[in-house]
């Protein structure tokens, strides 16, 4: 069972927090460990080692945390986008 996650805005030299380039979360767990995921333009939670590589050095992009409501209406947004896309 989680027992914290976290959220992040995925912003690059294209992007800004208001309008991040993606969304980010880790999930901590009780009994031990933690798993990444990126919301991924299949519309879905996918693990993701983004946030690691940029642990450990790579500054492609920058992980800005976020509230679980904004991370749901970047998701939202995205749907949304995805939905007038296919239209």
């Amino acid at each position: 069972m989680a027992d914290r996650v976290t959220y992040y805005a995925i912003v690059d030299e294209l992007s800004s927090r208001e309008r991040p380039a993606g969304v980010f979360r880790r999930t901590y767990y009780e009994a031990g460990g933690k798993r990444d995921e990126g919301f991924t333009r299949n519309m879905t939670w996918e693990r993701s080692w983004l946030l690691v590589s940029a642990e450990r050095g790579d500054l492609a992009n920058e992980f800005i945390e976020i509230s679980k409501e904004e991370a749901d209406e970047i998701v939202e947004r995205f749907r949304q986008q995805a939905r007038s896309q296919e239209s």
